[in-house]
């Protein structure tokens, strides 16, 4: 290897490179932030390691329960979220988690608490393991006022008071896209080092896309604009080509492909609404309920649903104008 393919493969930024450089941005901080931030990736290696061994470990198969939406919980479920209730806690730096895969929030032993608020879903798409579809992890951030006095009102907060928010992707590599407020930026894990390493600096979706995607087998269940909206994605009437249908069923794969491609991501009843609604905003892009801006949304209880259409800027602006039309 020459010296200068040498230098530029040591002049890496790595993702704790970048965690530090952000939160060198706030001198009050005390590093709370990038401790936090670095549990959350030792529990996506973790985890991507564990995904990777899946069948030859006998991690898959059912673990014989079921999680809060009545779905079988694979043993990679479990196990997954077991590493991050434990990677989050103890990093000392959380007060409160809400995972997908658990009923109740866990609140941390008042000895361990730290300021921040954690919600996440340890393994979307986990049914998508046998068939070695992308599957991966989803994360947000908040503050909370007062640890002494934490409790449920704490969590339910709009997204638009996110800290951070990002989502790991184990597929045929690992990918992780993270935003602390500050744009939104792409990783890739480097097995050979086990880190991160920048790939996608400062993602931005483009204004348009060629691309719709959605569970067209839920269509006699969607509202008119919805209706109307994909009814033009396949006819345009502007003379245009139809926009192209991909839908994984993995929506951190349906996301990240949105980001980088452009288009819309469709789904009529979403709880992982904030982290990806905050990745788009961030990158760019637009995020809406059907009502309201999606980050603007005040949850009611931890494991709310809401219908979501995120993606290119003026992909939204269509949709939000449907919307309108309909309220005439």
């Amino acid at each position: 290897m020459d010296h200068v393919a040498e230098a530029h493969r040591t002049d890496l930024m790595t993702v704790t490179r970048y965690v530090l450089n952000e939160q060198s941005r706030y001198p009050e901080a005390r590093g709370d932030f990038s401790i936090l931030l670095s549990h959350i990736v030792l529990g996506c290696k973790f985890v991507c390691t564990a995904v990777n061994k899946a069948g030859l470990a006998n991690l898959i198969g059912l673990a014989g329960e079921t999680n809060v939406q009545g779905e079988d919980q694979k043993k990679l479920d479990v196990l997954s979220n077991e590493v991050f209730v434990k990677a989050l806690v103890s990093s000392g730096r959380t007060c409160i988690l809400v995972s997908e895969e658990d009923e109740e929030a866990t609140f941390v032993d008042p000895a361990l608490r730290g300021k921040y608020c954690v919600v996440f879903d340890p393994l979307d798409g986990s049914s998508n393991i046998d068939c070695g579809v992308s599957i991966g992890t989803i994360f947000g951030v908040y503050m909370v006022q007062d640890t002494k006095n934490v409790s449920l009102e704490d969590v339910l907060q709009p997204g638009s008071n996110m800290l951070a928010a990002g989502y790991c992707m184990y597929g045929s590599s690992c990918n992780l896209v993270i935003s602390t407020g500050n744009g939104v930026n792409g990783f890739t894990l480097d097995p050979s080092l086990g880190e991160f390493i920048l790939t996608h600096a400062d993602i931005k979706i483009p204004k348009k896309g060629k691309i719709y995607s959605v569970n067209e087998g839920n269509a006699k269940n969607w509202d008119e604009p919805t209706a109307k909206y994909v009814e033009k994605c396949k006819f345009p009437t502007d003379g245009s080509s139809p926009k192209s249908l991909r839908y994984i069923g993995s929506m951190v794969a349906d996301v990240h492909r949105t980001l980088l491609y452009g288009g819309i991501f469709l789904y009529p009843a979403d709880k992982k609404i904030f982290p990806m609604s905050f990745l788009m905003e961030q990158a760019g892009g637009q995020a809406f309920t059907g009502k309201e801006r999606a980050l603007d949304l005040v949850p009611s209880k931890i494991h709310q649903r809401s219908p979501i259409f995120l993606g290119s800027y003026d992909e939204v602006e269509e949709i939000k104008a449907l919307y309108a039309a309909e309220k005439k």
